[in-house]
């Protein structure tokens, strides 16, 4: 049936189809706006998304014990003081190669900070990592700029320089992320499609450090010369090798027959799943999800061991930036080291 209308013919067989193309941008428009609206709400109440996230993974942690909660006790106090000072030990040199590595992104962006008061900051933010990584770094460059504000970039080049950190620490995962394939049933090729695109953001990052050398991404100037290059690799590839050996350290002790390459899965896992704002719950939840299958309530004890001694030597790396502070405070510091 066809009608009508100030003299044009309109036909309602067309109708459905107008509806349709309306519901659906009506629902994709619908759909980008709640996500812009959840993503301004998670930047102005990133506490708030953490503890939830941080209590809901707790709540499943807690389920997936029900039962074995004389077993996680048991393994939570397998480990002796000495192996639980020796992690606290590696997680200190971790966070010093990682400050290091920090120190010569900044000096090649054009920072000339010393050297003390770039790892004073950093001790900082690495607190602050124990309830989220992006929080970490944001302590950390707070930190910097007022303890140092002539001396620093400005804050987007020091977000910048953290990038070629990330990046070297993603690649190396990618290279190592086949020891996902036996825990999580990965696809063979899944790893080589990581590396392959790992390689290709390393690549264009460095075209850009070339091409680019203004504003942010000034930040990305240790990329420019081989110099630089060798000595973030090589900074990154130690603070590696220190977490590596720490997660074997803690899980075996805890009553997991972990492998090295076990250890190197759940150093990917807890990378993966630290971008989540899962806060404190990040060890237990990471372990859990890679080696649950050896045992969950030793998983879940070696993981909480991870998160426990790591902010021990958060605490250990912070209280002697306070006290660096307080006697550098008595003599002044010089403007170099």
């Amino acid at each position: 049936m066809r009608t009508t209308v100030a003299g044009s013919t309109v036909g309602p067989a067309k109708e459905p189809a107008d509806r349709a193309s309306l519901g659906g941008h009506g629902t994709r428009h619908l759909i980008a706006a709640r996500l812009a609206a959840l993503r301004v709400f998670v930047r102005r109440h990133p506490t708030a998304v953490t503890a939830a996230g941080s209590l809901a993974v707790a709540a499943a942690l807690a389920l997936a014990l029900a039962g074995n909660g004389h077993k996680f006790l048991d393994a939570l106090g397998s480990a002796p003081i000495w192996v639980l000072g020796a992690a606290i030990g590696l997680h200190v040199v971790w966070l010093v190669a990682r400050s290091e590595a920090w120190s010569v992104c900044i000096s090649a962006a054009g920072g000339n900070v010393s050297r003390r008061r770039l790892y004073r900051a950093s001790s900082l933010g690495y607190l602050g990592n124990i309830f989220n990584g992006q929080f970490g770094l944001a302590v950390r460059i707070a930190a910097l700029r007022r303890s140092a504000p002539a001396e620093s970039p400005r804050a987007s080049v020091l977000v910048a320089a953290e990038l070629p950190i990330v990046v070297v620490e993603a690649a190396l995962a990618a290279i190592c992320s086949f020891t996902l394939i036996g825990p999580l049933g990965v696809p063979w090729w899944v790893p080589l499609v990581c590396f392959g695109a790992m390689a290709a953001v390393l690549a264009g990052m460095q075209r850009l450090a070339r091409h680019r050398r203004e504003g942010f991404w000034s930040g990305l100037a240790v990329l420019r010369g081989l110099r630089g290059r060798s000595r973030i690799i090589a900074l990154v590839c130690v603070a590696v090798v220190i977490q590596i050996a720490r997660n074997w350290l803690l899980l075996n002790w805890s009553g997991v027959d972990a492998s090295v390459l076990d250890s190197t899965a759940l150093l990917i896992g807890l990378a993966v799943v630290g971008l989540l704002p899962v806060g404190p719950s990040l060890g237990a939840a990471a372990a859990v999800l890679i080696l649950g299958t050896n045992g969950v309530a030793a998983s879940a004890a070696a993981g909480a061991l991870l998160t426990a001694t790591a902010a021990v030597g958060a605490l250990c790396f912070a209280s002697w930036a306070l006290v660096d502070r307080v006697w550098r405070e008595r003599s002044p510091e010089p403007a170099t080291v």
